[in-house]
């Protein structure tokens, strides 16, 4: 078959969309770059931080689901102009004093809006790219949040160090108008929607027999453990290296970024790795499940050594390796998923995915500010916190390794032998 062309103006919708990420990642760290201002002006404990960085997740995975199933019936050039809309105007109340309550509804708004952003991002990229061309945008769609990461730490940190974090909320919310500008502008819906029709004429598979697959459920598990360290990364990891390991504020700015660089390695390897293997006739079984649980159980092992190294820079490496590690998942969880669920079923099945495991956003900070605040001795409440994310993301590497079987999971749900191409995947 000849391979159906792309459409014009399909790059720089994808352009427009990774800034989307972009910006998207730079509204999440804000809070945890800006973490020891934010507690010293407003004299919060530990445990008010720690609920501060869950609250950005209180409405995260309800929205998701919610908006995933909204675009299925309203043109994603709409929906991606309003979560932005919402993403800009959630940050100007921060330019001006502010009492505790005011910055947690501002991230719980913040979090209601960008909980779909990633799935609505992806189901509009689709419908720019023919399917055996979608790996390429997908993978730049994706790596938008390491680069928002990267290229707003340090901005941002400028603008904390020179001049207040009250300024690093609005030049954010300046950031999303122009985002929402450019896009009113230049955003257009994609031609390819006649793909999605296609999809009536393939069989369904119950919901529920999709959602209690032991490889959705193992999907669930093992991401779950990998966000609990991403959730620390974005609340704690700029405190921690500021108020544990004695850094200034501007030097911690610039070590926020490692974890990030690191993690956007990890993920590209593995999409390579994984492709690789899957062309030499690997089951996805080991190309993607057994690739993307080990570095769950081998982080968490590095993470585990953390504790008991000297206070310094091999602390550091180990955390930002152990944690980076855990982004294998993200890359291969979704086409697992997407191998057994119908393609009309797939935007559903895939935002419930995302629902779920982001619970760990909500979690993760508030046991650390909790371990933290109960601790004699800030530094050993740190070690508590990172060894309990030891032990979280080795007990859902191992689940992971145990649930994690796509192609049998295919062969059950659709009564295929295990070598059949179904038109799902």
């Amino acid at each position: 078959m000849t391979a159906q062309p792309t459409p014009k103006g399909a790059w720089k919708i994808t352009f427009l969309l990774f800034l989307f990420m972009l910006v998207n990642f730079a509204d999440k760290i804000v809070v945890g770059l800006a973490g020891v201002p934010i507690m010293t002006e407003l004299k919060l404990e530990p445990e008010q931080f720690g609920l501060l960085g869950s609250s950005f997740f209180f409405l995260f995975s309800i929205s998701a689901i919610v908006v995933g199933f909204i675009v299925n019936r309203v043109a994603t050039r709409w929906v991606l102009l309003a979560l932005a809309l919402v993403w800009a105007l959630a940050q100007f109340p921060m330019v001006g004093t502010i009492g505790f309550t005011t910055l947690l509804i501002c991230r719980v708004i913040l979090g209601a809006g960008e909980g779909p952003a990633f799935s609505v991002a992806v189901h509009a990229i689709y419908k720019w790219f023919p399917d055996e061309k979608r790996t390429l945008p997908t993978a730049i769609l994706s790596q938008g949040s390491a680069f928002g990461v990267v290229l707003a730490v340090p901005a941002l940190n400028w603008v904390i160090v020179n001049h207040s974090w009250h300024y690093a909320f609005g030049a954010l919310g300046v950031v999303g108008l122009m985002w929402a500008a450019a896009w009113l502008i230049m955003g257009k819906e994609g031609p390819l929607v006649q793909t999605v029709a296609m999809a009536a004429a393939e069989p369904r598979i119950p919901y529920f027999q999709l959602l209690t697959s032991r490889t959705f459920v193992g999907c669930c598990i093992a991401t779950f453990g990998a966000y609990w360290a991403l959730s620390l990364g974005l609340t704690w990891f700029t405190s921690f290296i500021v108020k544990g390991l004695g850094f200034s504020q501007q030097d911690a700015g610039w070590i926020s970024i490692l974890p990030w660089l690191f993690g956007a390695m990890i993920v590209i390897l593995t999409g390579w790795i994984s492709q690789v293997l899957m062309s030499r006739g690997v089951s996805t079984r080991g190309a993607r499940g057994v690739l993307g649980s080990v570095p769950l159980i081998v982080g968490g092992l590095i993470l585990a050594i953390f504790p008991h190294v000297e206070v310094g820079g091999l602390m550091i490496a180990l955390l930002v390796v152990g944690s980076g590690l855990s982004g294998s998942i993200y890359v291969v969880c979704p086409p697992m998923i997407g191998e057994f669920t119908p393609v009309s079923q797939r935007g559903a099945m895939i935002a419930i995915y995302g629902a779920i495991y982001t619970l760990a956003g909500i979690v993760a900070p508030l046991v650390m500010g909790n371990v933290i605040q109960r601790t004699t001795g800030q530094i050993d409440g740190y070690m508590i916190g990172y060894t309990i994310n030891a032990v979280v993301l080795v007990v859902s590497g191992l689940l992971g390794l145990l649930l994690l079987w796509p192609n049998t999971e295919r062969a059950r749900l659709t009564g295929q032998g295990e070598t059949a191409q179904p038109k799902f995947a």
